[in-house]
């Protein structure tokens, strides 16, 4: 019976249409064809990889240290962008790599490292590699060098009891078109020991016999001390265009007040009101409190357009919880380096060299200089918890340093 069957299933396929024959024929070449074109276009999806050398902007830490034992920030792009990639971060030694740090790729296809700057005062040459994942091939980046942030142009590790003369103190008048009607900087809010400068709002105590109405959006929020802030800043002293700004700082822990590092014009063109010609504020970092719903920390730029409007770009940074080192980790708790890298056509804003935010708005062409500050602006001043009894309030500054491009 079997052999019979055989035999009728030959005979049919010899009845069987020539057309039929040649589709089943060509489907098979197809397949064989597809399948040669998909591992054609496996093959071409190599990997790449690209890593930027950034000065000593990654020092988390509780305590002072120096600016000089900071790590550089260093930054790999991979592609294809594959989230979980393991990647090595390796230092040259003589003629071999040695591998010193490990992470993973994010789902931007970014590995971010901290590493030493140097050794013996020498730059060092950094490389990432990423192994084979997820069928995208391994690839090694190209070496970079350090060499090129050696030396900060400026450096204050606030050392001694006093500010050094680049520091003048800023804002000493009560400025209710400032909505600091209740508040002006003097140097009583500002003191240096322990390798800080601890800007602070307190107390006036040359007015305590009255209080303060504190308004926001005109309606008074009640009566309160009036303050002293500490402000000061380099102007006229020390400037940067071009290049990184950062500055390690613990913040004070409870709103009311906000503390800030940020960078104002120095010099200013004539003629026109473009960004290039005048400048612009530049808000590296601001914190608004522990306790503030959005997180407490922002980056702003303050510009004009060219026929003069006001332009205000940024906001609170989100998923700021991100940045900090881990649960025990605090923006009042522990100290972290704010900074601003600045090009001719973007600013990039990073927490310990990690990157949160970045803008092509409002891009000054002019010297800028640095301003730290913690002001009581009357509009937030009723949301402290416990009010007058609270203050001081403190703002601890370990080191600014500047690095010119």
């Amino acid at each position: 019976m079997s052999n019979r069957r055989a035999v009728a299933g030959t005979f049919a396929a010899l009845l069987m249409p020539t057309s039929l024959l040649m589709v089943t024929a060509t489907t098979t070449a197809d397949a064989a064809n597809t399948s040669t074109r998909t591992s054609a276009v496996q093959a071409k999806a190599k990997s790449k990889a690209k890593l930027v050398a950034m000065p000593q902007i990654v020092q988390q830490g509780r305590t002072p240290a120096s600016a000089s034992s900071a790590k550089a920030a260093l930054t790999a792009t991979v592609k294809p962008a594959k989230a979980g990639r393991p990647v090595a971060l390796q230092v040259q030694k003589g003629s071999s790599w040695k591998t010193v740090s490990k992470t993973q790729l994010t789902s931007k296809g970014l590995a971010q490292f901290g590493a030493p700057i140097s050794k013996s005062g020498k730059a060092l040459n950094y490389r990432v590699t990423a192994a084979s994942f997820k069928g995208a091939s391994a690839v090694t980046s190209k070496p970079v060098s350090t060499a090129r942030w050696l030396t900060a142009s400026f450096t204050d590790d606030f050392t001694g009891s006093s500010l050094s003369p680049s520091w003048t103190h800023r804002g000493v008048n009560y400025e209710p078109s400032s909505l600091r009607e209740c508040s002006r900087g003097d140097s009583r809010a500002v003191a240096v020991s322990g390798g800080t400068v601890k800007i602070s709002v307190i107390k006036d105590p040359t007015r305590t016999a009255e209080k303060c109405v504190a308004k926001k959006d005109g309606k008074s929020t009640g009566k309160f001390a009036y303050r002293l802030n500490g402000h000061i800043g380099t102007q006229g002293n020390v400037s940067l265009k071009y290049g990184f700004a950062a500055a390690r700082i613990k913040m004070h822990k409870l709103r009311g007040q906000h503390g800030g590092f940020w960078m104002q014009p120095a010099t200013t063109v004539p003629g026109s009101f473009s960004p290039k010609s005048i400048g612009a504020e530049i808000d590296v970092i601001e914190y608004f409190g522990d306790q503030h719903p959005e997180g407490g920390l922002t980056s702003f730029i303050y510009s004009k357009t060219s026929s003069g409007k006001d332009v205000k770009t940024g906001s609170w940074i989100k998923d700021s919880t991100s940045f900090l080192k881990n649960r025990k980790d605090g923006w009042s708790k522990n100290y972290h380096v704010f900074s601003v890298e600045w090009t001719p056509s973007v600013y990039i804003f990073r927490i310990d060299g990690k990157e949160t935010w970045r803008t092509k708005v409002g891009v000054s062409g002019q010297e800028q200089y640095p301003i730290l500050s913690l002001l009581s602006s009357d509009y937030e001043i009723s949301q402290m918890k416990g009010g007058d009894a609270k203050l001081p309030q403190t703002m601890n500054v370990d080191w600014v340093r500047l690095w010119q491009a």
